[in-house]
């Protein structure tokens, strides 16, 4: 499968709007190929291919990508001694979220095949059959070995349901993607650019307790990586997550 997530829909949606809207079934099959020969591009960086059953889906994400709802937080303290040290402590409700867990054998296509499944879930494969809404961040829950040098297979991609869905989600027809009620969730933030891979993921967990030192107040096996942007954007936004033990 390839790698399609939500970072990859940003400058196409720019692109749609750009173009205009189209006068009929001829601009609509145009701008459905361009956007999946744009896709299947993409795949191909990372030696996998893309279902064609797809296209709908990247459609309707791509039109609807400038209306995006934000994940609900509290911040609680901020810590700003320089931009490369700056980093935040937040506090998130409880909700409910959509989930798909992967074990693939790269991270990348593990994120990347549960948020295809995340996207037709959002975009139609639901009980009532309609376009959810998108929301952002995107979580990714990441493991890290006994060793702390390399990342569990397993990974966890959460899309938190819009405020409108929360209190009666709307029921996957694919039995893998699961609806969790989260419990509230207090982390410690830092932001990074640039791609999110095995090896830069492990990067910043490490620079990250460079700044914070010796503490037991976050878990150290768990984290979480937050994405915001678009891939083809060089220095996109994303963060890592240090979660905060329960007290």
């Amino acid at each position: 499968m390839a790698r399609i997530t939500l970072e990859d829909l940003d400058g196409l949606g720019e692109e749609a709007a750009a173009d205009g809207g189209g006068d009929g079934d001829e601009e609509d099959e145009q701008e459905r190929s361009r956007l999946f020969a744009h896709w299947e591009a993409v795949a191909s960086t990372h030696r996998v291919s893309l279902p064609r059953d797809m296209a709908g889906p990247i459609v309707q994400m791509t039109r609807h990508n400038q209306a995006r709802e934000p994940v609900p937080y509290v911040t609680l303290s901020r810590h700003e001694k320089s931009e490369e040290a700056a980093y935040e402590e937040r506090q998130y409700p409880a909700g409910k979220w959509a989930c798909v867990t992967k074990g693939e054998p790269m991270y990348e296509q593990s994120i990347s095949m549960s948020f295809m499944k995340l996207m037709r879930y959002i975009c139609k494969e639901n009980s009532v059959g309609c376009y959810l809404g998108m929301t952002v961040p995107v979580l990714n829950e990441i493991h890290l070995t006994k060793e702390g040098t390399e990342l569990e297979r397993e990974v966890v991609t959460a899309y938190y349901l819009p405020g409108e869905f929360q209190q009666n989600p709307p029921v996957p027809l694919d039995p893998e993607v699961h609806i969790t009620e989260r419990a509230p969730l207090r982390v410690i933030t830092r932001v990074f650019y640039g791609m999110t891979t095995e090896e830069t993921i492990l990067r910043e967990i490490a620079l990250f307790w460079e700044l914070l030192g010796s503490t037991d107040t976050v878990l150290r096996e768990t984290y979480i990586v937050a994405t915001y942007e678009n891939p083809s954007i060089p220095q996109r936004r994303n963060e890592i997550w240090f979660i905060c033990r329960a007290e």
